[in-house]
């Protein structure tokens, strides 16, 4: 299974989704597109935790003073099928492998692997 999770308003995720080529991904726009329980308890159990997955970077994130509070995974998964945006991208999950976030290592890690 090859599957990207992006915005498709997102500049970054469009850099990195050309950067990398995806042929023959599935990809789906999680502004258009939500997230459902099922895919982010697939994305956790590759992933390890929601944190990881988790943006702390969001607007949202100051808007709701969620700094200051010490987050529960299960209050981080309900924020993330919320709202689209707490969801840290793009996500690539690649036959059993996921890939969170657009720090240069992952991107690395996503071209050396689709290559």
């Amino acid at each position: 299974m090859k599957k990207v999770y992006y915005l498709s308003t997102c500049d970054t995720c469009k850099r990195i989704m050309k950067e990398v080529g995806l042929d023959g991904f599935e990809k789906q726009d999680i502004k258009t597109e939500k997230i459902t329980n099922e895919q982010i308890e697939a994305m956790h159990a590759l992933a390890g935790s929601y944190e990881a997955l988790f943006s702390k970077v969001a607007r949202k994130y100051k808007e709701l003073g969620l700094k200051e509070r010490n987050l529960s995974e299960d209050e981080i998964k309900n924020f993330i099928l919320d709202e689209y945006t707490f969801l840290k991208r793009p996500v690539f999950i690649i036959d059993n492998e996921i890939f969170i976030g657009n720090s240069k290592k992952t991107v690395e890690a996503v071209k050396a692997k689709v290559s």
